[in-house]
């Protein structure tokens, strides 16, 4: 697939499609991103309107990471400043510019709707967000049992679910704990990816 028009649009892909994986793996990363959209936006005009900037701050956070990932650089910037300004408590740069910035949003979506709308890229040993999430709690009683083995084995299929590369790293550390008997450790980073398996 020619994905040169996206370039022209905004959205670079140079650098992401090999960190992604692969066309295939962009493909889907941007198909999730586009399906994320309207849940996104009502998360952050929720929190905005309970004046929330802890909540606010953490979903900023994830969709500057998640912006980042599909190569859309401009938009990361974006949500990065509404990101600090909201854990430096700065609430009215945070309302003055939310919807400036969920424009920009919007306007990104639009340019990445013919890859949203086409049929849903599945990519071969790629795990979906519901299996992701069992994958998960399934590894978290197997470390409360001590199985090694079936740790290993889940933490290894856990690696199928397109994490961000913060969450990414932190599976693997829980890899390593697991080779090496520290089942607390290891439980304590898989509780913190849980909430990236969106």
């Amino acid at each position: 697939m020619d994905l040169s028009w996206l370039d022209k649009n905004g959205i670079s892909t140079k650098d992401v499609i090999a960190y992604t994986g692969g066309e295939d793996k962009y493909i889907s990363a941007v198909q999730r991103f586009f399906k994320s959209y309207e849940s996104n936006r009502n998360a952050i005009e929720e929190l905005l309107a309970a004046s929330d900037l802890e909540g606010y701050c953490i979903k900023v956070h994830s969709l500057k990471s998640n912006s980042k990932m599909i190569g859309a650089n401009a938009l990361s910037t974006q949500f990065e400043q509404l990101e600090n300004a909201s854990r430096n408590g700065d609430a009215d740069y945070v309302k003055e510019n939310t919807a400036s910035v969920l424009e920009m949003y919007k306007g990104v979506i639009e340019v990445l709707r013919p890859i949203g709308e086409m049929e849903t890229v599945k990519v071969a040993g790629e795990l979906t967000t519901d299996e992701a999430r069992k994958t998960a709690d399934e590894l978290l009683a197997a470390l409360d049992d001590f199985d090694d083995d079936l740790s290993a084995l889940l933490a290894g299929k856990l690696m199928g679910y397109p994490f961000r590369l913060t969450q990414k790293q932190k599976l693997r550390e829980a890899a390593q704990y697991i080779g090496d008997f520290m089942y607390d450790e290891a439980a304590e980073l898989i509780r913190e990816i849980i909430p990236g398996i969106e």
